[in-house]
């Protein structure tokens, strides 16, 4: 047991080294930015367990990133389950409750949906992104298309300024998602998503349910994409609508295929640079005053796509490497 938690642990230790370099040495844009990151990393390992494990092709990401904005930027608006002192521990429920609603809208969704392949399903799930992005528009009790202003955030503690609660509280849940998502590709189940990965018909003729084996990793999928919402929410204290677009899945899905499908240590450093990279280019458009930001970051994708068609890490882990050698 204790061995199983040592990599966490001091994956955690490495997270909280560079929030302090963060903390100390970096703007508050570096530091929100950083947040963005850790957001991100969430989001790209919850897609990648449907997109790049289990073989399907998901657009509706951003729709269950925006089931656990909203309820958890509404729960923390409008509910105090612990008294002042253990208001830390609200947010936690906060962000259990929004990524739990997103699993069951993964489920009521996956349930039909994933007995079709490829670009149907692809077209169902951009729906379902778009249904629930126009319902928040009319729902005026949820802000409506103006949104929700003022979203309350991880209270800071314990001598620990505002960014590094946040920070901190994002990593905890960058952790948690990476070694879940990690234990369960390598058990039963998971290579119940490989095999239906890699031939569904041969995963069907040796007794493997498919569609229960897809509906499994949506919702889980969901789940973390709402816990994604959840810490989005928070960290910018502020969202609408329009923040969980159709550029939102779109996003996720480039990092997923940049990082390498099925890889999530790939969609970790595929989040890391698809995050910075627009923001780094800010410069060049600061030096020649002229915005080719988005120019040069899409023809960098264009390159690293034909150079790299499998994305940076293919099918495997960082681990991996380190074994080769």
């Amino acid at each position: 047991m204790l061995r199983s938690l040592k990599l966490p642990f001091l994956s955690f230790l490495g997270l909280i080294a560079v929030g302090l370099v963060l903390e100390f040495g970096f703007s508050a844009f570096i530091q929100i930015t950083a947040l963005f990151v850790l957001v991100n990393m969430i989001m790209a390992m919850s897609l990648n367990l449907v997109n790049g494990t289990s073989g399907q092709f998901s657009l509706g990401h951003a729709g269950f990133m925006a089931i656990g904005a909203y309820v958890g930027a509404y729960l923390s608006q409008h509910w105090a389950l612990f008294p002042e002192g253990l208001t830390a521990l609200n947010f936690f429920v906060y962000t259990l409750l929004g990524g739990s609603l997103a699993a069951v809208f993964g489920f009521l969704v996956g349930q039909p949906s994933l007995r079709l392949k490829g670009d149907y399903l692809a077209i169902v799930t951009l729906g379902f992104g778009e249904i629930i992005r126009v319902a928040l528009l009319n729902m005026d009790f949820l802000g409506g298309a103006r949104g929700i202003h003022g979203i309350p955030t991880v209270p800071d503690g314990f001598g620990l300024s505002r960014f590094m609660a946040q920070y901190l509280f994002g990593s905890f849940w960058v952790i948690l998602c990476f070694f879940f998502l990690w234990r369960l590709v390598h058990s039963n189940q998971g290579r119940g998503f490989l095999s239906v990965r890699e031939d569904e018909i041969a995963a069907e003729s040796m007794g493997v349910n498919t569609t229960a084996v897809k509906v499994r990793a949506f919702v889980v999928s969901a789940f973390f994409a709402g816990v994604a919402g959840v810490l989005s929410a928070y960290f910018v204290r502020y969202i609408n609508p329009s923040s969980f677009g159709f550029l939102r899945s779109v996003d996720a899905v480039i990092m997923v295929v940049l990082g390498g499908m099925g890889s999530f240590t790939g969609s970790i450093v595929a989040a890391i640079l698809i995050t910075i990279m627009p923001e780094l280019l800010r410069t060049v458009q600061q030096v020649t005053g002229v915005d080719l930001r988005m120019l040069i970051y899409a023809l960098a994708l264009v390159l690293v796509m034909i150079l790299r068609p499998q994305g940076i890490f293919g099918s495997k882990e960082l681990r991996d490497f380190w074994r080769k050698k």
